[in-house]
Order: structure tokens, then sequence, then C-alpha cells
């Protein structure tokens, strides 16, 4: 009979490293003259890649002298059971899956298992910073020539690098959602890489970047002190108007720098502030209980936000400002083209605002726009699996959901060459 488990693992996973291999071997090799009390023997089981011994299980087990132990070893799918190595001697059968040993010693023992003819192994391996999510880490075996996919899945502050290893056949070795065609047994690694910028945000002529620590960054024009950003702390959101920068503090207060003629940094007041916006002069801030305060150029009142409740995004744009409700209709404040059509809206998701047109992106993946479109860059219509939109100066970009860019209007600085 099996008197104690010295060290039990459960059932055989795939997702097998080679740390846990190197630690399959050593609880194989070592301490074991000590290992079970008085006259017992040990028994030390462990299997190829492959396949995995259900009965007793894979470990070291003591037995009292003369035990009959039932060994049942099981292949997985596209692999067979070959026979069983090591201290054979007292096995009724090692060509046998299923057979006994009898234990008249100390003994261990291994379950041999291969690849099934026409077929090729995958093994899988991660390095720091997130997992393969699909079909999983480790090893695995499939038919010649099956496509499999590949997901790999980041860590919070990790983003995906690349796959290395054996990569012929893999589509695209940059995209952490791919596939790869079983043209022979491969290992591959997912590559993870941490990254310092969460968010990035563009002004008229100066870009911006919040980092993990919550500090920003910007380059570009620089001029009115629009850049004069080291000393933020604590910042969750940045936001850029034409000439100046905005950010929100995880205390709900909002900084500004930059050119203020309009009193578009004049913020330091504001408080409860969950996200906040920038058009080209003035500064516009959604507040936790869903209503909105703006500072700024008024003059076709475009800060005039004071009566709106239940927004749930906001955006500003040359001389406009949007909200998003959270009914998934929109309501707009501004000079220009379609703002009672906007109205109109429903089934919004999110918004964005270019110089004179805004844009939206509906529940189902559609896009409407309307506004000024004198470049075609309200031409929306046919696009379809959007999951985020953006506006610029006369063109609108869409995210689609399997990773590419659409964009239309304005194309004269290639702002538009997004099809790569």
């Amino acid at each position: 009979m099996k008197r104690m488990l010295v060290l039990k693992r459960g059932p055989y996973m795939r997702k097998v490293t080679v740390v846990l291999v190197m630690v399959a071997l050593f609880v194989g090799t070592a301490g074991r003259c000590n290992m079970c009390p008085g006259g017992d023997f040990y028994l030390c089981i462990a299997s190829t890649l492959g396949g995995v011994v259900t009965e007793p299980g894979e470990s070291c087990f003591c037995y009292y002298a003369n035990t009959t132990v039932e060994l049942i070893a099981e292949a997985d799918a596209h692999c067979h059971f070959v026979n069983w190595t090591g201290d054979v001697d007292t096995i009724d059968d090692v060509n046998d899956a299923s057979t006994n040993i009898t234990t008249n010693d100390s003994y261990d023992i291994t379950a041999n298992f291969e690849l099934d003819p026409g077929c090729h192994s995958l093994t899988i391996f991660n390095n720091y910073g997130g997992s393969v999510i699909e079909p999983g880490e480790g090893y695995f075996a499939y038919v010649a020539n099956t496509k499999i996919d590949l997901v790999a899945e980041p860590d919070e502050d990790y983003r995906f690098k690349e796959w290395t290893g054996d990569v012929d056949t893999i589509a695209n070795v940059n995209a952490a959602a791919t596939n790869i065609t079983m043209g022979d047994s491969y290992s591959i690694t997912a590559n993870f890489e941490w990254f310092d910028i969460t968010q990035v945000a563009a002004g008229g002529f100066h870009t911006m970047g919040l980092k993990n620590d919550g500090t920003v960054v910007a380059v570009g024009y620089c001029g009115y002190d629009l850049c004069n950003v080291g000393s933020w702390t604590d910042i969750t959101r940045v936001a850029g108007g034409l000439y100046h920068t905005v950010g929100l503090k995880a205390n709900g207060t909002v900084l500004a720098v930059g050119w203020n003629d309009y009193g578009q940094c004049d913020v330091s007041g504001w408080t409860n502030i969950i996200q906040v916006a920038a058009g080209y002069t003035h500064t516009v801030g959604l507040k936790a209980d869903g209503t909105v305060v703006a500072v700024g150029n008024n003059e076709v009142g475009q800060c005039t936000v004071g009566s709106w409740t239940d927004i749930i995004q906001v955006a500003a744009g040359g001389q406009q400002t949007v909200g998003l409700c959270s009914d998934k209709t929109v309501v707009a404040v501004d000079y220009s083209y379609g703002k009672e059509y906007i109205r109109s809206w429903t089934n919004i998701i999110q918004v964005a605002v270019g110089y004179d047109h805004t844009v939206g992106l509906k529940a189902d993946g559609t896009v409407v726009a309307l506004g000024d479109d004198f470049d075609d860059q309200c031409d929306v219509g046919s696009w379809t699996d959007i999951i985020q939109v953006a506006a610029g100066m006369r063109y609108t970009l869409g995210l689609k959901d399997d990773g590419t860019v659409v964009a239309v209007g304005f194309g004269g600085y290639s702002e538009c060459n997004v099809g790569g």
C-alpha cells in the first residue's frame, strides 16, 4: 500500500517550462536516501513531453515492500505511449501504458511518449511581462500544416514586443495576435517589454507623453512655456491645445501651462475632474458628477457648457466642445456646421473633434461625422469594425478591431498614409 505522498503534483498541465522540468528532475534525484521512513521504499515517477502518468501520478511516493502499484500513462492528442524506462525490472510490461510495478526496492521510472506520425510539436514560452493565452504555454502537438492561432497578452505596464525562436511560419512576428503554420516541430517565445509611456496627446505643434510614474514629457514647439511640465507629478491624463498643455492629477485637480491670452490655462480652481480636453484656445473638464466646466475663448459659445449633465466624455476642437451623454447621445456647442444634427446622433460610444468637424463612433463599429467636409474628412459612412476614432485639422482616423487604421481627409503632409 502507499504509505506517504512525499511530493504530490496534480494532473499534468501542458504549461511545461524549463524551470518545471528542472524541478521535476531535481525531485527525482535528490535526498532520496532518507525519503521514506523505516523500511519503506520510494517510487519516483516522471514522464517525457507528450503525455502524463495519471496513476499514481508524477511525484515521489513511499510504499511498503512488495506492494503492487498500478501504473497508467495517458498520451496527449497526436502523441502515443512508447515504454517505461529506468528501474523497470519489476514492471509487468514495459511496453504497456497500463501495467503494474512491484516495490521490491526504491525505483525511479519514466513514461516515454512520442509524436504520432505526421504530427509536429509546438513548445511555447514567454519572457517576463505577459503570457500566451492562446493556445497557452507549454508543449502541444498538432497534425502537420495545421494553422494555430497565437495570442499573447501583456501584463499591466508591459507591451508585446515580438515572437522569437522558430518563427519562419508565423504570419506576423510583431503582432500579439497572429498564427503559426505547423510545417515542422517548433519552439517559440513571446517577448514583452516594459513601457514608460502610458498615454500620448497632441497639441497644435507639440506632443506630450504621460509616463508610468505620473510625470509628463513634451516635445515639439515649446513657446509660451507649453513644454514646462517637468515638475508635474501624479498626472493621470494629458491634453494639448494649440499652444497650451493640460494635465489631470490623480486627486481630480488640473494643471495647465502655455499661451493664456484667453484664460485657457485658468484651471487652478477645478476639483473633482475625471477627464480633460483642450481646444485651440479653450480647456474643458468633465466632473465626476457628469457636469462640465470650461475656460478660455468663448467667442462662439464653445465654453457654454454649464447646463450639461450626465456626460461621460468630452472632446474639444478648434472652436467646438462636444459631450457624450450616458444615454449615448451627443451634445455640442460651437459655431460650426451640423451642430443640431449632431444632437440627433444615437448609440454613440466615443466622440472626437477636429478643427471644424466632429466624429462619433457608434456601438456597432460604424462611424458618423459632421462639419467642414472640404477635404472629405467626414467621408466615413463606409467604415466598419472601428473601435476608436480621432480627428485632426482636416482629417479623420479610425482604428479597426484587427489593429489596422483607416483615414480620410487632407493628406498633404502624409497624415493619412496609414495603410501600413
